[in-house]
């Protein structure tokens, strides 16, 4: 385990089974915070990432929820409170990518990506923030898409992570009063299974730093955003992608 620095603290990760949301969860973790986190299908994924946390010492606790249901989301907000105490760190990393061109995209597919990427951003951190400490810290995971769209088929993909911009300042400004901060990671081209396809060397001449990043990095940066010593941001959207965007 590494240092201590989330003691005594208990967080909360959204789609924490694989991918970031795994790094985020493990990085918690080892950061000494009672860490729960929400799955959909991914059950044994989840009782891994449990058994793992366990045996390094730490506290975990894995809760199946769709994050397009609001009643979901919600009763894992009180469940974790149940079980661990009031939060003290929320992260809103649960999303899906489903491509299509504007001229063909569905409606059905259209709202289901505005339910889950969108709608159960503001849910969360709404159900969240009535069940956490004063000086929280919320943190949603968004995706430099909402700068730049690059590729055909990311249109709606894109729109949903540009919302979240908007969510997160207005949040950042009715939260404040109670000195919970809320910020917008927005990874690049990160190594998970949702990228696969997309790590060949012709992707990579797109990044500066010529690789994609890696979600130990990405749960870094969002642990540091949850520490004290990030009390003074809020409201922000921060990009963590190599450059791609530069």
């Amino acid at each position: 385990m590494q240092a201590k620095s989330f003691k005594d603290k208990v967080a909360l990760v959204t789609g924490g089974s694989r991918g970031i949301g795994a790094g985020i969860v493990r990085r918690l973790a080892a950061d000494g915070a009672s860490v729960a986190f929400t799955y959909y299908s991914s059950l044994e994924k989840a009782l891994d990432l449990v058994r793992e946390i366990e045996s390094a010492g730490g506290k975990a606790l894995s809760l199946k929820a769709d994050s397009g249901s609001a009643e979901q989301l919600r009763a894992a907000v009180a469940r974790t409170a149940e079980a661990f105490g009031a939060l003290d760190i929320f992260v809103s990393n649960a999303g899906i990518l489903t491509r299509g061109t504007i001229d063909s995209y569905t409606l059905e597919d259209f709202d289901r990506m505005v339910a889950i990427n969108v709608r159960a951003a503001f849910v969360g951190i709404q159900a969240a923030a009535q069940e956490m400490n004063d000086g929280g810290r919320t943190r949603i995971i968004g995706s430099n898409t909402a700068i730049r769209t690059a590729f055909p088929g990311a249109s709606v993909y894109s729109m949903t992570k540009a919302a979240l911009v908007g969510l997160v300042r207005g949040a950042a400004i009715d939260l404040a009063p109670r000195a919970i901060t809320v910020n917008n990671v927005q990874p690049g081209p990160t190594a998970t299974d949702m990228t696969s396809a997309l790590r060949g060397s012709w992707f990579k001449t797109l990044i500066p730093l010529q690789r994609m990043g890696d979600v130990s990095e990405v749960a870094s940066f969002v642990s540091y955003l949850a520490s004290e010593e990030a009390g003074f941001i809020t409201g922000a959207s921060l990009t963590i992608d190599g450059g791609y965007v530069a």
